[in-house]
């Protein structure tokens, strides 16, 4: 069991744009450098590694280029969006189990160019990439459902009709993350505000998700340092422990596109909430601020009911009132802007976010925050993390 036995004690990453002139290998080793720097541990001492399985960022060239020592436990996570906390937490599962001893996880992501969207060429009629789109997508491309934000545009429809949410809490959720970016120096939106009025008036993307309600797409990298807890006393900064790890997926599931299980709207959050609360020696009552995935709005209630904060169909209701804005929020929700409003980084942002509220660093800090709970993609095989400070 993890709890508590290792911590994260080193964050770093580039910046965040639209457009940026290094390479992917180039920004992993400098956000790597970066959180290396931040818990105050040579390079040679790296022995554990562990990415996405879509980064391009070849571990031994990683490796190379670090300086690292001797590695000595190295894994990838699957499915995007969902790796996130898998990548963490694996890296937590290293070292605890004595397999290394300074473990790095990051993602490093240049899709601030249309042309690098695995989906549009498929969407202007030529034949994508080998490999780009799965096959399981031919079970929804002749619907038109070609991109990531037409999936979750049929679910959101769905959650709408049954529960009643409506675009004012779509709308409630986009305000909350911006406003948040808005304090965050290092986010894309930090000079946007963006009002009610603003969001209404924007564009379709794929209806009922009109252009506030998509994450952004940009260029850039982070990363973090697990160590054991004992080895986290000695760092340079205040260690954020890995409380408890969770991974999962529903039977049935499909990725992004569930349409055909008994109850669509149960995702994947469900099973990963089961996975990390039972390890946990606290609820989901007890987490003082979340950072909940969010490349699209809909998202975010689809997330509080599944990891227990609300019950089914709740989660809409609970957006209302400020419920998720920092500082006066019953819950603040992705405090430096998340995907919507900081940078769309495969949900990466959303672990270093969490643990600068630990430190007590954030730029919209939550006032003696203890707890923090960060998830990965919802409509993906999944994976959670609760931090504590």
């Amino acid at each position: 069991m993890l709890k508590d036995r290792t911590a994260i004690v080193g964050v770093g990453q580039t910046a965040f744009a639209k457009s940026l002139d290094l390479s992917e290998t180039e920004l992993a080793v400098e956000a790597i450098l970066a959180a290396l720097d931040d818990a105050g541990i040579d390079p040679g001492e790296v022995d554990g590694l562990v990415e996405y399985s879509l980064e391009t960022t070849d571990e031994v060239d990683l490796a190379r280029n670090l300086g690292a020592g001797d590695i000595t436990f190295f894994g990838e996570v699957g499915y995007g969006g969902g790796a996130g906390c898998g990548v963490v937490g694996h890296a937590a599962l290293g070292v605890a189990s004595g397999q290394c001893d300074v473990a790095v996880a990051w993602r490093s992501r240049k899709r601030g160019a249309a042309a690098s969207r695995p989906w549009v060429q498929a969407g202007q009629g030529r034949a994508a990439a080998p490999g780009a789109l799965p096959r399981a997508a031919d079970w929804h491309r002749p619907w038109g459902l070609l991109r990531p934000v037409d999936q979750i545009a049929m679910l959101a429809r769905r959650y709408m009709h049954e529960y009643g949410a409506t675009r004012d809490h779509f709308a409630n959720v986009a305000l909350a993350v911006r406003g948040h970016a808005n304090h965050n120096p290092r986010a894309l939106m930090h000079d946007r505000p963006l009002t009610r009025e603003q969001y209404f008036a924007a564009r379709w993307i794929s209806e009922p998700l009109c252009l506030f309600d998509n994450c952004l797409e940009s260029d850039g990298a982070l990363a973090v340092v697990v160590v054991s807890a004992d080895r986290a006393r000695d760092c340079r900064q205040p260690p954020a422990y890995i409380h408890a790890f969770g991974q999962g997926f529903h039977r049935q599931h499909q990725v992004m596109a569930n349409y055909h299980a008994v109850d669509p709207l149960l995702g994947p959050s469900w099973a990963c909430a089961r996975a990390l609360w039972r390890h946990a020696d606290f609820g989901a009552g007890d987490v003082d601020v979340a950072q909940l995935y969010d490349a699209f709005t809909p998202l975010i209630p689809l997330s509080l009911e599944g990891y227990g904060f609300c019950g089914r169909g709740e989660g809409a209701a609970f957006t209302e009132g400020g419920a998720l804005e920092w500082p006066a929020g019953a819950l603040p929700v992705n405090t430096s802007g998340g995907g919507l409003s900081e940078a769309y980084v495969h949900g990466f942002n959303l672990v270093v976010e969490g643990v600068r509220q630990m430190r007590g660093t954030s730029t919209c800090q939550v006032d003696g925050a203890q707890t923090c709970l960060v998830t990965s993609g919802e409509g993906v095989p999944t994976s959670a993390l609760l931090l504590r400070r």
